[in-house]
């Protein structure tokens, strides 16, 4: 006569099994990749006509396919950039190579001299992922450490220690202007 061999019962195994997975998925870190974050500009209504912006205004910088840098047509570095970019954006109003100054009543600062100065940003289609983020983090570095001056300056504060209405008048006062235009064949070298 054959042992009858008794079974297991396996109806609890799905849901000891379901809460495996989902505390392994609760307490497993995911690699995240960089990035960076921007606040995109609202649709821009068809507009024909072209928008005349003094040449002193503008700061060209080129990324060619090389991840090779060019800051107003001369050969550059990404070490330098965030310098180029704070001496540019700062106003200096009796100076006339750079950017005009216009002065502007800011809640909470008083009058204010702003740059009316634009960094114009175009990269090569084949530019790497790691040079556009270097690029796009030393500009927001040089617009991070002119609004950490205003700070300063007007209300004898880091910038971390800023109230949510302090803060609005410091980027006010301290607007990021980079202009990003669509990425193409930079031919230069």
């Amino acid at each position: 006569m054959a042992k009858k061999v008794p079974e297991i019962n396996s109806s609890s195994q799905a849901d000891i099994a379901f809460l495996l997975l989902c505390f392994f998925l609760m307490t497993t870190s995911m690699d995240v990749d960089y990035g960076i974050t921007r606040r995109l500009p609202p649709p821009v209504e068809q507009n024909d006509e072209d928008v005349k912006v003094k040449e002193r205004n503008v700061m060209n910088v080129l990324v060619n396919k090389n991840d090779r840098l060019l800051v107003n047509g001369r050969p550059s570095d990404i070490s330098l950039l965030k310098d180029q970019a704070k001496e540019f954006m700062t106003p200096r109003p009796n100076d006339p190579t750079a950017p005009e100054v216009d002065f502007k009543d800011v809640e909470l600062l008083g009058s204010v001299p702003m740059s009316k100065g634009v960094i114009s940003l175009q990269n090569d289609r084949g530019t790497s992922y790691a040079m556009y983020i270097s690029v796009q983090n030393e500009l927001a570095r040089a617009f991070n450490e002119l609004k950490e001056e205003m700070a300063w300056q007007r209300l004898h504060k880091h910038l971390a220690d800023l109230n949510a209405d302090q803060e609005k008048a410091i980027n006010e006062a301290v607007p990021v202007r980079v202009s990003e235009a669509e990425p193409v064949e930079i031919i230069k070298q």
